[in-house]
Parts: C-alpha cells; structure tokens; sequence
C-alpha cells in the first residue's frame, strides 16, 4: 500500500510529554480486529480522548484546539510494549506524518518507517526545548527535512540531524512500502533471475 510521500515537513506539533507510551495506549487492544489499515485514527489514544461514557475529555492534548499539525512530539521511550502494527496505523490514520521523541522502541519505530510515518530522534535537550517551544506559542513550527536529515526550530533556527536507514530513508521520499519497492525494480529482479538461469 503506497503512502504519501515525504520530502519536507513543515508543521506545529502536538505536544504529548509522557514517558513510556507503550502501544496500548496508542490503540487499545479491543480496535485490532480490523486488517486494513484505515479507520484506526479514530480511536488513536482512545482510552486518553474519551471517558467512558464517550464524551471527550477536554483536558487530552487531541481534544485541545489550541494544539494542531502534522507532528506528534512524544516524550522519552514513545511505541513501547506489543509489537502491534496498528498503532502506527492509528498515528498515521488521525494525520500525523511525523513522531519526534528522545527514545523510540524499535519494533514501533520500524513500523512507523514500514507505513509512512517519520520516527524523527532527537535528544533529550533538543526535545525539551521543542515542548517549551510548544508551551510558550502552540503554533511554534518545526521543519523537517527528510533528505537533509535535519529538523529545525523555526522560531530560533536550533536544529539537529536524525538517523535513518538509506533504504527506508528512499522509500519515504517515494511513498513506497516494501511491496511498491519490489514492484518499482520488477525488471531489475526479472533480469537478475533471467542472468542466474543461463
């Protein structure tokens, strides 16, 4: 399933400053029946947007108009837990195209990187300086630059470079998965295959 391409993002961010959000409760276990991968935004943090009586609790970042874009800012050790795809599905089907966190747990990060969402991994100083960023103007921007490698505090110009495979890193720029990768080198592999058969 092809996703959208990533080149550069420019966006305020949601600022979520909680360790440890392990991958329940970024899409509880009762919304895993379903195999595709649309439809999940809807209860991304479900048990944080909602009470039980389904009326949304004001006091949750996601139900704040104050705060909106196109980047989730994580706090440390963001994706934790179960290996399950579909929390990145859930952050990827509300509208996020970017997570910045200290820590990212390696199963959600590769997830992430398999589906069309940026794991962008700063350092503990840069992310605190992004949530104080955030606090201060909630419409404070960050940049995003895939090719580059960078992200930038628009309102001081502070930024860092992040790491990412050069595989994953041009399947982002051409909103591939590893299928779409496979079909774009068709005839690559046919003439590697047709080589080893002679």
């Amino acid at each position: 399933m092809a996703y959208d391409k990533f080149n550069i993002l420019t966006s305020s961010g949601v600022p979520l400053p909680i360790e440890n959000v392990d991958t329940d409760q970024i899409i509880p276990a009762r919304f895993l029946k379903a195999t595709e991968r649309v439809g999940f935004g809807d209860n991304l943090f479900r048990d944080w947007r909602y009470n039980a009586d389904e009326i949304p609790k004001a006091d949750f970042v996601l139900n704040d108009a104050t705060y909106s874009g196109k980047i989730l800012v994580g706090g440390k050790n963001f994706g934790s837990g179960s290996s399950r795809e579909h929390a990145a599905w859930a952050v990827y089907d509300y509208g996020f195209r970017a997570v910045v966190s200290s820590f990212f747990a390696d199963i959600f990060k590769g997830n992430c990187l398999n589906i069309g969402v940026l794991p962008v991994q700063v350092s503990p100083e840069f992310a605190d300086k992004i949530f104080k960023a955030i606090e201060a103007d909630p419409k404070t921007e960050l940049e995003i630059n895939l090719p580059k490698q960078t992200i930038t505090l628009l309102t001081t110009g502070e930024k860092e470079t992040f790491d990412i495979s050069g595989y994953k890193k041009d399947n982002m720029i051409n909103g591939f998965d590893d299928i779409d990768y496979l079909q774009n080198i068709k005839e690559e592999i046919v003439t590697f295959a047709d080589k080893q058969l002679i």
